[in-house]
């Protein structure tokens, strides 16, 4: 039992030690959330930037920004924590039980687990995708134990979880393609392709049309698909912003990625028979995993998945019955584990605004607050979300890269490199407050500028405002 509880908690502990309260897009979800508190209310045009003012923009995550605010709230910063840190100990736990259900060797599956819980390390932040994975995984294993028991009553859950799903994160729409790949199966499987399982046609179909029914439960109704349509269809944005680049493999995360992947490869080959939901499910998450490392989680789960599948138990391997609700039991003792880490690592309140007062321009806010300079604002992508949260005045740019598309961010980008054309920038020539990082381009260039004055600095930023 202290052995599974470890393992449980060992990624989420992880997850704790980075600590992370200051990435750069918790703060225009927490300003979404408390937006919708003030106004009963879902965003259906944005309210937060000043080029873009009035242009639609659905809140498609309104229930995950809704959760994370009341959460800050109540408990402050120690929250966003501690949201990644319970997140990743309920994957950790739902993975376990969905390889434990088709792997007998506890060794194999605790390597299983670990291995694909490591590779989504650079996923240990305060994101709704975290909640995707969870769901996700929920998901595969409804599917898996289905396919393999023919439960199908097991499958009136999907419905629900994707009724949940759709208010939290755009990438439902993986889900539903997991379900079509388990209809595919089912009618190739009808016409004596590939190896039978226990999941019927009838059935796989049912599920799949309830499942897409139920994601109308939304309040965007049948236009949260075109959401879903013009994310996916900016690609001039994967270039651009890091966590939508191809796996770079630059560290241990990248390459444990790699030999989940290549091991569920070999392993499925080897068997030489028709797992076309395996294979079909391993080809989708090598695909879009490889595309974008934001999504090294969907080959993860699969690759796990595939593994636990393949993997033959080790000859005369004695398997020893599990107590009843060992997995309930170990997954309690290891979120006391979990909030044991947050003392031994002194993680609290104060620790966590010093992160934040060194990676976003807190002092530089409070000046600009306290002189009332007026605006519009200029600023750079990177703070964007935070001074959303913390300046309450139109930005110029955010993190919501899709909302703004290919062409802002360009310029943007372009005018904070100091390149030739950028006092044409004409954001920047109506900005009435330039915020920015010391050591950027634009900002020696604006020191030289007498068109600009500037009215503050420390380590992490300075302020200019514009000579009228």
């Amino acid at each position: 039992m202290m052995v599974l509880s470890l393992l449980l908690v060992a990624p989420a502990l992880i997850c704790l030690h980075s600590a992370c309260a200051n990435d750069p897009d918790i703060w225009w979800h927490l300003r979404t959330g408390q937006w919708i508190f003030q106004h009963h209310s879902i965003p259906r045009i944005d309210p937060f930037s000043g080029p873009d003012a009035g242009k639609p923009w659905p809140a498609y995550s309104w229930l995950f920004e809704v959760l994370t605010f009341g959460l800050l709230q109540k408990f402050g910063l120690t929250a966003i924590v501690g949201y990644s840190t319970v997140m990743m100990l309920a994957i950790t736990t739902a993975l376990y039980h969905l390889v434990r259900r088709m792997q007998a060797d506890f060794s194999a599956v605790a390597l299983i687990v670990f291995s694909a819980c490591f590779s989504l390390g650079h996923l240990l932040t305060p994101r709704p995708w975290l909640f995707t994975i969870l769901l996700f995984i929920f998901e595969v294993d409804i599917l898996m134990h289905v396919r393999r028991t023919g439960r199908v009553r097991e499958l009136l859950w999907l419905p629900l979880i994707f009724a949940l799903w759709v208010n939290i994160h755009i990438q439902f729409i993986d889900g539903l393609v997991v379900l079509g790949i388990a209809l595919v199966e089912s009618v190739a499987t009808s016409r004596g392709v590939g190896e039978k399982t226990r999941l019927g046609m009838l059935p796989a179909a049912a599920v799949l049309v309830a499942s897409l029914l139920a994601t109308l439960a939304n309040p965007f109704g049948w236009h949260i698909y075109q959401v879903a349509y013009d994310l996916a269809s900016q690609p001039g944005v994967l270039n651009k912003i890091n966590e939508l680049k191809a796996i770079p493999f630059r560290s241990l995360t990248d390459w444990s990625v790699l030999a989940l992947t290549l091991g569920a490869t070999i392993a499925i080959a080897r068997e030489g028979r028709g797992r076309i939901f395996e294979w079909m499910l391993l080809a989708f998450g090598i695909y879009v995993s490889f595309r974008s490392q934001r999504d090294v989680w969907v080959v993860a789960v699969a690759a796990a998945t595939v593994l636990a599948v393949t993997i033959a138990p080790r000859p005369n391997l004695k398997i020893v019955p599990m107590p009843r609700f060992s997995t309930m039991m170990a997954a309690v003792a290891a979120t006391v584990l979990l909030f044991a880490g947050f003392r031994v690592m002194h993680i609290n309140e104060p620790a966590l605004a010093k992160q934040v007062g060194e990676t976003y321009p807190v002092k530089a806010v409070e000046a600009i607050q306290a002189n009332h300079y007026p605006g519009p604002l200029y600023n750079d992508f990177n703070w964007g979300g935070y001074l959303i949260w913390s300046q309450r005045m139109p930005v110029s740019i955010d993190g919501r890269a899709a909302f703004y598309g290919d062409k802002a961010i360009d310029r943007s980008v372009a005018t904070w490199n100091g390149e030739p054309d950028w006092n044409t920038d004409s954001l920047l020539k109506q900005a009435g407050i330039v915020i920015g990082p010391p050591k950027a381009a634009l900002t020696q260039l604006l020191r030289l500028d007498p068109k600009y004055k500037l009215v503050y600095e420390d380590k992490v930023a300075t302020v200019f405002i514009a000579r009228r």
